[in-house]
């Protein structure tokens, strides 16, 4: 089984995902060969799929946290929530590597120690997680440094696919390892 917010990171939002693709193919064909016309959609498709990860990482830290505030005394969980969430960096920044490290690492976690020792090339995702972010940046602030880029200021569909596969992987990982981390807090498992 897993988590509510893995379920929707596969359902929804990647629905919300496959309609940019769809855009994308409207309108610059299935073919091979360059599209012109689509730098944008590309950029806005890696934009989602930040966006769309992001909350998929937040819904799952906050289902976490709703887990164990539940197992604590009625008086303890207002104080308790409110340390898991305070300052929570998802809520402010980027999904970014140390973002999502941090926000995890509160439930006593080395985070990205065991998403890496979950599968063997989660640590190879977690640097197309930052590459991503690095894009994400450069589109919104509209500051297109090539050096920050992998030497190229034109974002390819097939680097967004690569991303996304990435995360998908990654949200898998995550969901398993905290459900790990969570039994054994909790002493049963959390989904």
């Amino acid at each position: 089984m897993s988590s509510r917010s893995l379920q929707r990171w596969e359902g929804e939002k990647a629905e919300a995902l496959d309609e940019i693709e769809n855009a994308h193919a409207s309108v610059g064909g299935t073919e091979r060969g360059r599209r012109y016309a689509t730098q944008q959609i590309n950029l806005a498709y890696a934009t989602l799929l930040s966006s769309q990860f992001q909350g998929f990482c937040r819904d799952l830290h906050s289902e976490c946290v709703e887990l164990v505030v539940g197992t604590t005394p009625v008086g303890l969980r207002t104080l308790l929530r409110a340390q898991f969430y305070w300052a929570r960096a998802l809520d402010r920044g980027n999904p970014n590597p140390g973002n999502i490290g941090s926000d995890f690492g509160r439930f006593g976690i080395a985070f990205w120690t065991k998403v890496h020792a979950d599968y063997r090339q989660n640590e190879r995702r977690q640097e197309l997680l930052q590459e991503l972010n690095e894009w994400r940046n450069a589109i919104v602030h509209q500051d297109f440094d090539p050096a920050k880029l992998g030497d190229t200021t034109t974002l390819h569909l097939a680097r967004v696919r690569i991303w996304r596969s990435a995360l998908n992987r990654l949200a898998r990982s995550f969901d398993a390892v905290m459900g790990v981390h969570l039994q054994t807090i909790l002493g049963a498992a959390p989904w």
